[in-house]
């Protein structure tokens, strides 16, 4: 019987042939198989390429020689990315170090151009020093590429990067208007005290790169954001700031709810979704980001030293701010 119906099937189907000929379907590739080989290691480096359409956010290379974070930020996208295990755990050392010898050995890398492999995308750099300083320590064996740590961690565990410096690291801090950290990043060492490890840091030798982000609109924000960019740029002369307004991806909001840390961030919120989950309304941010400019400004700090972090090509339009398409704002350049 079953062979009775594929018989009849097929006096009304039609060769794919008629249509295509099979020299061009030999042809025909998965558009999978088109993306460039952006994995090594087993997947311990690799590009970051997930970023929406509507989101100025490129790619850029991922360092994942560790997962987690110890400071409990309330706030943390790491909460969704590691489905709510925060625990720090880092991979074998030996690992990392053959994918960055891969890396280094590959004359095809990136295009053959140098890039900045950020450390700091699902943990936070500095939690684990003595590991970290033997990564570092990997990249001093290269001339050709460069380590960003992106950390909140104070003096104590920035400590290895001044007691031997290292030519081919960048150092990144996170840091947030006190009165925010007060609220939800309770864990982490004191803005104050980040700003002291990046100018101990920058006074040794090393690039210096800032995240004031998430930028929250707290009762007198702007207040208490003219504060630490006074308290930032009396000490540290960042070769970078990068901005942002927080981002509420639902998985980043549902595991911290799960954790039953404070969510009162989640309020400021709009209905509105974003390829980036929920932000702030769009006169916000665009009023955020045109008071930061502005105080930056009366510093002295350079506008082009500025980006944002992932956020809409319709903000960035409205602000006048060019970027480059598909390119990260914050580690490609």
């Amino acid at each position: 019987m079953r062979k009775d119906k594929r018989d009849a099937a097929a006096k009304m189907s039609r060769h794919l042939d008629e249509f295509i000929s099979v020299r061009k379907i030999s042809s025909i590739r998965h558009p999978e198989s088109q993306k460039p080989h952006v994995k090594y290691g087993n997947g311990l480096i690799c590009q970051f390429s997930k970023t929406p359409p509507n989101i100025v956010c490129g790619r850029f290379w991922e360092l994942r020689w560790a997962f987690g974070c110890p400071l409990n930020c309330a706030y943390c996208y790491l909460r969704g990315t590691t489905r709510g295990n925060m625990k720090p755990r880092a991979v074998k050392l030996e690992y990392v170090l053959a994918a960055l010898d891969e890396v280094f050995s590959d004359p095809n890398f990136n295009g053959g151009k140098p890039a900045l492999f950020n450390s700091g995308e699902l943990c936070d750099s500095l939690m684990f020093p003595s590991i970290m300083a033997k990564i570092a320590d990997k990249f001093d064996e290269q001339n050709k590429h460069k380590l960003v740590t992106l950390t909140k961690f104070g003096v104590k565990n920035a400590k290895f990067l001044v007691e031997k410096p290292r030519r081919n690291v960048i150092c990144a801090w996170s840091i947030n208007a006190t009165e925010v950290a007060r609220r939800w990043e309770s864990q982490a060492p004191t803005p104050e005290e980040r700003i002291k490890a990046a100018s101990m840091v920058s006074e040794a030798g090393y690039e210096v790169r800032i995240r004031i982000d998430p930028i929250f609109p707290i009762k007198g924000w702007r207040k208490s954001y003219e504060g630490i960019v006074h308290k930032l740029l009396s000490n540290v002369e960042p070769k970078r700031i990068i901005l942002g307004t927080p981002r509420g991806l639902w998985k980043t909001i549902h595991y911290a709810e799960k954790a039953g840390v404070d969510t009162s961030w989640v309020k400021y919120f709009s209905d509105t979704e974003t390829g980036w989950g929920k932000k702030l309304p769009f006169t916000l941010r665009k009023g955020i980001y045109e008071f930061m400019y502005d105080k930056l400004s009366e510093y002295g700090y350079p506008k082009k030293q500025i980006s944002i972090c992932k956020e809409t090509r319709e903000l960035l339009d409205t602000l006048g701010v060019k970027y480059k398409p598909l390119t990260c704002q914050c580690y490609s350049h």
